[in-house]
């Protein structure tokens, strides 16, 4: 009987050992808290300083001239913050399981064993994560796209090939009256001149094929379509004076790469002045000198497009001689 008591010692000693195990489980969930801390505090920390600016903007182009092109920036940066407090938090748990898990003996670890806390976190985490970048994505983009019914300026903007036409019109729509215009050629870039601190309607429309009317600095890329299909967006100001460039983003044929434009930004005044001696009979360019203003764009010229030029088999270069 001595002997038989003694051979039921060791279950009581296992189920003694029990608590100690509930300790590790205790300091395991601990050190995930302080993985989930220590990633909260990063994500803090790096909002609190201009990484954007640090980081070149994490590949999104910096400068924006409106206030949309900032909300779509500050998304873009927060998104990419709490992208990398992810992956510091997933790296942090991938390192630990390696040193703490490491392998000690030949002998097999248990292979049927599960963790519901853990489950439950990498299960409900993902889920929230979304929402949350869904929420903030909607909320930013239904501002973005948002349209008034009295802008300050509507602008028409019609694209051909391979170049674009400014019409500054006196309403909305394609009923709208065009109180003064602007026409780029092959010899000169056109000139889209807009003011600071005014809503400003874009209407865009092409003449031929699809194009893209672009200003980076705008951060809006919108196609422009061919027949009665209107593409219009609106942003609110522009807050910076100056000269912009501005380009066709959509392959519409052999001389798209020469399809540039420029935006150029000046004060209400000089707005005013330059629409007026536009419906006085002025050119664009004497309307811009008039408003002291460089009279041709300055962040881009027009192309060489040797249309008149036998570009493969050139008549100056003699038969078997090499260019």
């Amino acid at each position: 009987m001595v002997a038989r008591s003694s051979e039921v010692r060791p279950p009581a000693v296992r189920h003694s050992a029990s608590p100690g195990a509930g300790g590790r489980r205790r300091r395991g969930a601990g050190r995930l808290a302080g993985l989930g801390l220590g990633g909260a505090a990063l994500l803090v920390s790096l909002t609190g300083c201009d990484v954007g600016k640090t980081f070149g903007g994490f590949g999104w182009p910096q400068g924006g001239i409106t206030p949309e092109s900032h909300r779509m920036y500050d998304l873009w940066i927060a998104s990419c913050i709490a992208a990398l407090a992810v992956g510091v938090f997933v790296w942090g748990l991938i390192f630990w399981c390696v040193v703490r898990y490491r392998k000690r003996g030949n002998e097999l670890p248990v292979q049927t064993r599960y963790n519901l806390p853990m489950e439950f976190l990498y299960t409900i985490a993902p889920i929230l994560i979304v929402s949350v970048l869904f929420y903030y994505t909607a909320v930013v983009q239904t501002d973005v796209v948002r349209t008034t019914k009295n802008p300050d300026v509507t602008v028409e903007v019609v694209a051909f090939k391979w170049n674009w036409q400014f019409n500054y019109r006196d309403g909305q729509g394609k009923d709208a009256n065009t109180v003064a215009s602007t026409l780029g050629t092959s010899e000169v870039i056109p000139i889209l001149v807009l003011p600071t601190g005014r809503s400003i309607r874009f209407e865009e429309t092409s003449k031929d094929v699809v194009h893209s009317f672009w200003v980076p600095e705008m951060l809006f890329k919108r196609d422009v379509m061919p027949g009665n299909i209107r593409n219009v967006f609106e942003v609110s100001s522009l807050d910076a004076e100056g000269a912009y460039v501005g380009r066709c983003a959509e392959l519409c044929g052999s001389y798209h790469a020469f399809m540039n434009f420029e935006l150029r930004v000046v004060s209400p005044q000089q707005y005013d002045q330059f629409l007026a001696a536009k419906r006085d009979g002025k050119s664009t360019q004497e309307a811009l000198t008039a408003i002291g203003e460089d009279p041709y764009a300055t962040t881009t010229k027009p192309f060489d497009t040797r249309r008149n030029t036998a570009n493969f088999n050139p008549d100056d270069v003699a038969a078997g001689a090499g260019s």
